[in-house]
């Protein structure tokens, strides 16, 4: 059982042993979005892993062979399948039946002999919460990849900062340029020498020693605001020069 040609956002997969609940079931949610179904917990477990992925599955908990739970147990362990929400399908009643589905995952609980009303309502909610969520998710994701993008973008700034400064200094003094250069590798070399010591271990980490590699070049760039008649002296500086 399918949904026709037409064009929906939404996919459903629903999942019974039963021939007569899957007609009933996809009759209902066929106006509302693209219908798959199962006859068995292999079966929904194919279909979840293909596309298009499902959005929301409804799930019949007693089922031969592979039952409801085993098969949402199955869906949470797969990373593709994991965030799917699952609504078990039930004619079971007890409070201990309901709490070990919500502990295994599952977001509701339709019971039967269905009432479409409650069947409608709960399918269109849990619909509007995945479109949310995905909405939540695809922000981050450009949240995260912007930050990524901004700092890239300031630690070259930064880089090219420090090293023109230091290309000043050299223009200065050439010696005072090398030794920036020098000092920032002396620097690194020693901070992972150290980043094995127990002591140093927790914050000596590898962003730390870029941070302070690239920073090292500036431990000596006072010297750019001398004038030259100080910082070229060969001999040894006056009182008011120092």
């Amino acid at each position: 059982m399918t949904s026709t040609t037409r064009e929906f956002e939404h996919t459903i997969l629903v999942v019974d042993d039963m021939p007569d609940n899957l007609l009933l079931l996809g009759e209902l949610l066929q106006p509302l979005c693209r219908v798959r179904a199962a006859t068995s917990g292999e079966h929904a477990l194919r279909i979840a892993a293909s596309e298009p992925r499902p959005d929301l599955i409804l799930l019949d908990v007693m089922m031969p062979g592979m039952d409801g739970y085993t098969v949402l147990k199955r869906l949470h362990d797969d990373a593709y399948t994991q965030d799917i929400p699952v609504i078990f399908i039930t004619a079971l009643d007890a409070a201990e039946d309901e709490q070990r589905g919500f502990d295994l995952g599952a977001v509701d609980y339709i019971t039967k002999p269905f009432r479409q009303a409650v069947v409608l309502a709960r399918v269109r909610a849990h619909l509007e919460l995945k479109r949310a969520r995905d909405w939540l998710q695809d922000q981050n994701a450009f949240l995260e990849t912007e930050i990524k993008q901004r700092l890239a973008e300031n630690r070259l700034i930064q880089e090219a900062s420090i090293h023109a400064l230091a290309r000043l200094a050299e223009i200065r003094d050439p010696e005072t340029g090398n030794h920036l250069r020098r000092t920032q590798e002396y620097v690194r070399i020693l901070a992972q020498h150290l980043q094995s010591h127990h002591r140093f271990s927790t914050f000596l980490n590898d962003h730390a020693i870029d941070l302070l590699a690239r920073s090292a070049p500036l431990h000596d760039i006072g010297k750019v605001g001398i004038p030259d008649h100080i910082l070229l002296k060969p001999g040894k500086l006056t009182p008011e020069e120092w």
